[in-house]
């Protein structure tokens, strides 16, 4: 690499980096004056709000906005680049417009992996203390209380409850089928089945068991039974910021075993999924816009080159959510509506790119 190269990655790391900080710095400050209130009437301490709370709000906050952050920096001091007249000397040199791309291909993609990283393996457990403490500081604990719940807990085992109260933990007219190659061979039915968090047990109340053989049926009836079965009272207040708290790997494991049970939240667990994957790569594709529009001076200089890239990062960010939205609502293959803001955004770059050259 030149001087050059170093120069450039210099300056590109050395914005982002004090940008970053500086409009953390920011959000922390209203943050804390958001949350004061409910800090006091806990009497939480320094070192408690700190460590527990604020370690783990920064890099989930600053990931989340860090390809926005990258834009910003790369307009700010590749315009002062242009209007300082370094662009136009560094390509009176000799050297293509291609190969002056090279150093803020390199720094975007180390930010883009960076970003891969936290957001995949090293942010989820830090939201999981996050969330933790903003459950039990900063709002009320989930309850639910959903009806006509269907589930399938096991390939060929289904449970059926008309409700379920999250707070009491049991649901009513509680119902578990068995099948055999489609054939049902057992059917309990009882008034309600409560969890025993102690023995971790469902306890099934005044119940009817249902056993299908050879054209005949057993019946048995009951006052109690406890049973143990694959389900748990956590899934039925597992909110979506809790597959926030999910490293990749756990999340596929999470997003197989829904749709075995055909959760109603299966499409916004795939959209996270891929956003994961494809979120990394605006960092790239934004860098190359940055760069696109800020290497030419024009009248108005920094001010005109930072209106027009906020513009343009607003939309793709308004763009995404909008495909976002189609998925869930419609349609929408979640895998095409997290990756269709990079596709034409690619282009978008590609055609400003070969502009900026002219």
């Amino acid at each position: 690499m030149q001087k050059l190269d170093w120069y450039i990655l210099k300056k590109f790391l050395g914005t982002f980096f004090f940008t970053l900080s500086l409009i953390l710095l920011i959000v922390i400050i209203f943050d804390v004056s958001e949350k004061i209130d409910d800090f006091l009437e806990h009497e939480l301490s320094i070192k408690t709000i700190i460590f527990d709370y604020y370690f783990n709000f920064i890099p989930y906050f600053g990931n989340l906005f860090s390809p926005l952050f990258i834009f910003i920096s790369v307009i700010f001091f590749t315009s002062k680049m242009a209007n300082d007249s370094e662009v136009i000397a560094i390509l009176n040199s000799g050297m293509s417009f291609s190969r002056f791309l090279r150093p803020f291909i390199i720094a975007s993609i180390i930010l883009g992996t960076l970003s891969f990283l936290l957001g995949n393996f090293i942010i989820p457990p830090s939201n999981s203390k996050r969330i933790d403490f903003e459950n039990k500081y900063l709002r009320n604990k989930y309850y639910s209380n959903k009806k006509n719940i269907h589930i399938q807990i096991l390939p060929n085992q289904y449970i059926y409850m008309q409700s379920y109260n999250s707070k009491r933990e049991i649901g009513y007219k509680f119902t578990i089928e068995k099948f055999n190659d489609n054939k049902l061979i057992s059917k309990l039915k009882s008034d309600y089945a409560q969890y025993d968090s102690i023995n971790n047990v469902w306890q099934i109340n005044n119940y009817e068991i249902r056993e299908f053989k050879d054209e005949k049926q057993i019946i048995k009836k009951g006052i109690r039974m406890d049973t143990t079965i694959n389900l748990h009272p956590s899934e039925f207040t597992k909110r979506k910021s809790l597959v926030e708290t999910m490293n990749f790997f756990e999340l596929n494991k999470y997003i197989k075993s829904e749709e075995m049970r055909g959760s109603e939240q299966l499409i916004s667990h795939k959209i996270e999924k891929h956003k994961r994957i494809a979120f990394p790569f605006s960092s790239i594709i934004l860098t190359l816009i940055a760069v696109a529009i800020a290497s030419r001076k024009i009248r108005g200089g920094i001010g005109m080159h930072l209106g027009i890239g906020i513009i343009i990062a607003f939309t793709y960010i308004l763009f995404m959510q909008i495909s976002t939205t189609f998925a869930i609502n419609s349609n929408l293959d979640p895998k095409l509506s997290v990756w269709i803001p990079n596709f034409l955004y690619v282009i978008l770059s590609l055609v400003l790119l070969n502009k900026a050259q002219k």
